[in-house]
């Protein structure tokens, strides 16, 4: 993810005045910022594309958590919030993996590491994720691994 291409993003928004958007994308550059300071650099040296992928994801997956939580308290407005603020940060996402192409690699992880029993679950999850990294969603990746046991 290239910060440059988020900040003319940032500026076109402005200039729309479309508020969630430009909420949003400074959202992402506060984190790109945080996570290269948490990695002991400077904040104005260039995020790996790894390192923004992670977080890009991160930030999907708490706009995801929260939604559950305010559908589950009974506040659809704010869980309507972040539903748009998810649909935003989507744009940005890497390219995530089919349900199928996730089932096939658990498939053949579990064939590889000879995994038979269900209590090597968490062993064959986290083989997977090392493989897949950015390009799948944990709980597509739990998912595919609890339909082999």
């Amino acid at each position: 993810m290239n910060k440059e291409k988020l900040r003319e993003d940032l500026k076109t928004s402005m200039k729309k005045r479309d508020n969630m958007r430009m909420e949003v994308i400074r959202g992402i550059l506060t984190a790109f910022t945080n996570e290269l300071v948490a990695k002991g650099l400077r904040p104005d040296e260039e995020i790996s594309a790894e390192d923004a992928d992670k977080v890009l994801l991160r930030l999907a997956k708490q706009r995801k958590d929260s939604i559950e939580q305010f559908e589950k308290g009974g506040r659809p407005e704010l869980a309507e919030k972040e539903k748009q603020e998810l649909t935003i940060l989507e744009e940005y996402l890497p390219e995530q993996m089919s349900d199928e192409e996730i089932q096939k690699v658990a498939e053949k992880k579990k064939a590889e590491l000879g995994i038979t029993e269900p209590a090597k679950k968490g062993m064959l999850m986290g083989a997977i994720m090392k493989e897949l990294g950015s390009k799948a969603d944990g709980s597509k990746v739990k998912k595919a691994v609890d339909e082999l046991f």
